[in-house]
């Protein structure tokens, strides 16, 4: 099992250079700076034709595994909007933050669909009847219905074996 290299983006960028120049071909780049595959060299190549930055690697994957945390309502809104403002660097707001990067991914897609009311927690809020769509008020008549009978149909059985075991 191989264990993740990291490369510094000076390195990156020579190799892409040497790559792209014709002077060299891909297993020599790779040979000359210890690339570990060929596909890694060619998603260099592809960042640096899409004008993107080649960044050095973190070590590891340590700084996007922060645990998750309890974050109350206004730290998410202010986590997002900062996540936001640095152009979604998620990495970034983990550092700063001390969240998870699953936590700011979320609040971030929910934020985007439906703004800060979406970042609201509201599991274990009951919705009151004034909220409820008329299917929902029926669905929730017909739990309670269902409820008890079956405690109706628990108490006969049990009266039932009562019954049984007196004869």
């Amino acid at each position: 099992m191989r264990s993740h290299t990291s490369y510094s983006a000076e390195l990156k960028q020579a190799a892409v250079r040497d790559y792209l120049s014709g002077r060299f071909s891909q297993n020599e780049v790779i040979r000359k700076y210890g690339i570990s595959t060929r596909s890694v060299l060619m998603g260099w190549v592809e960042l640096y034709n899409g004008h993107k930055a080649l960044k050095d690697d973190r070590k590891g994957l340590s700084r996007s595994m922060t645990k998750g945390k309890k974050v109350c309502f206004e730290e998410k809104v202010e986590i997002v909007k900062d996540c936001l403002a640095h152009g979604k660097d998620y990495a970034r707001s983990v550092e700063i933050h001390k969240v998870s990067y699953a936590q700011i991914y979320s609040w971030v897609r929910k934020y985007l669909q439906g703004g800060e009311e979406a970042l609201q927690d509201n599991r274990g809020k009951q919705r009151t009847e004034k909220e409820m769509t008329k299917e929902e008020k029926e669905m929730k008549k017909l739990k309670i219905e269902n409820e008890r009978l079956r405690a109706e149909n628990a108490f006969l059985k049990k009266l039932e074996e009562i019954e049984r075991r007196r004869y």
